[in-house]
């Protein structure tokens, strides 16, 4: 192991870095502030920064579905360096990334600002519960649209909602022009097109938005790379998990049409679909005392749509029973269709106003991160020192589905 002194910052890698300055153990050990270990990894396949939360993250080979296992083997890493990790004290960097260096003074807010682009039906409901909810981790929400009546529509409305005496903090919510949408701790895109009127339905509805809403996602994921955007990209328009390989792709592509990653970092764009595939599983989870045990002990995992993978438990999996709950949250939202309703009130506001507001409090919740190259969802949570995803003594069974998931996710972009 080597250590070094950076810019004030403690750091340790198994790699040789010449151009940085080597101390010894003794004063790495010393350090009471966040750790940074530096890894060689292929960026197009690894994350720029992220928590090292267990041992085994701290130097790995490769990055994968493997990362939702937990691992039981020894790491031979020194006990402080171990105390940081339970502690959330370590921080893993990409030096093959550019810029990596700006990593290590990378922090995120205590109150974030919003901005939020697309003011449709998901958009409208996402803003609504974000100004109802979010007066305790966010400073403001700022709002855009192609239609300006309707941004100030809804700016004349949002800020008419209103806890009885102001008891409670709601948000302020105010226009931004195309300019500044990304003058934000958090960009959160709602914009959508080609959505199947009712009555026309597809087997997988999300699916059938891809080639519309990447046409509009690479337009907005350039418009990031440009103004060196360095908060949190969410996406919460359908299919949220291709999309967000759609922004990683196309933000990190330079002028000659190569990926160069000079744009957003993997680990910056988000995915904001999955939070209602595990509210609905909860919801027919609920109805026989056999699963009720769900919402304790079940977990949802991959896309918000075709691939989705319930689990019923994390501790006893029954693997009827989850493949019972996958099938009925998977078809829940063309039950809503077959009564003559778009099904997008649940998902603006457990996928999206919920799971964001979770994201800038730094608690767990459903959101597609990057493994790999590919976006996947699962539980995980936003700490100082980066993105902590949960990891679990998964099952066989369970895992082999999480694999098929993974297999089909990385196949389509």
């Amino acid at each position: 192991m080597f250590y070094y002194e950076y810019r004030g910052k403690i750091l340790a890698s198994k790699h040789r870095y010449p151009e940085l300055d080597e101390i010894s153990p003794g004063r790495a050990r010393s350090c009471k502030n966040n750790i940074y270990v530096l890894n060689k990894l292929e960026p197009s396949k690894s994350r720029k920064s992220f928590c090292v939360s267990h041992p085994w993250l701290a130097f790995p080979d490769k990055e994968g579905l493997e990362m939702l296992a937990r691992r039981n083997t020894p790491s031979g890493l020194p006990d402080w360096l171990l105390t940081a990790m339970e502690n959330k004290n370590v921080t893993s960097i990409n030096t093959e990334y550019p810029g990596w260096q700006r990593q290590l003074t990378k922090v995120f807010p205590e109150k974030w600002r919003v901005n939020i682009a697309g003011l449709g039906d998901v958009g409208g409901m996402v803003l609504t519960g974000l100004r109802l909810l979010g007066g305790g981790s966010i400073s403001g929400i700022g709002i855009y649209s192609r239609n300006p009546s309707n941004m100030k529509r809804w700016e004349y409305e949002t800020n008419q909602i209103l806890y009885p005496g102001a008891s409670t903090a709601c948000p302020p919510v105010y226009l931004v022009n195309e300019d500044e949408i990304f003058d934000c701790d958090l960009f959160v895109f709602c914009i959508s097109t080609g959505v199947p009127p009712v009555g026309h339905d597809t087997h997988d509805v999300r699916m059938a938005q891809l080639e519309g809403n990447s046409t509009i996602m690479a337009l907005y994921a350039k418009k990031a790379r440009k103004a060196g955007f360095g908060g949190i990209f969410a996406v919460v328009s359908d299919p949220v998990d291709q999309l967000c390989k759609v922004a990683f792709i196309e933000s990190n592509t330079g002028s000659k049409g190569m990926l160069d990653f000079g744009g957003l970092a993997p680990e910056q764009i988000r995915g904001y679909g999955l939070g209602v595939m595990y509210a609905r599983a909860a919801y027919f989870a609920m109805q026989s005392p056999a699963s009720g045990h769900f919402i304790k002990e079940g977990r949802a995992f991959g896309p918000h749509g075709e691939g989705l993978v319930i689990a019923d438990s994390i501790e006893n999996y029954n693997e009827e029973l989850s493949l019972y709950l996958t099938e009925k949250a998977f078809k829940a939202n063309l039950y809503v269709r077959s009564e003559g309703y778009k099904p997008y009130v649940a998902p603006a506001l457990s996928s999206g106003s919920l799971s964001l507001i979770a994201l800038t409090k730094g608690e767990w919740h459903y959101s597609s991160t990057f493994m790999g190259g590919v976006y996947m969802g699962c539980l995980n949570r936003l700490t100082g020192s980066g993105t902590e995803i949960e990891a679990s003594d998964l099952p066989a069974p369970l895992y082999r589905r999480l694999e098929e998931t993974y297999v089909k996710l990385g196949g389509i972009l």
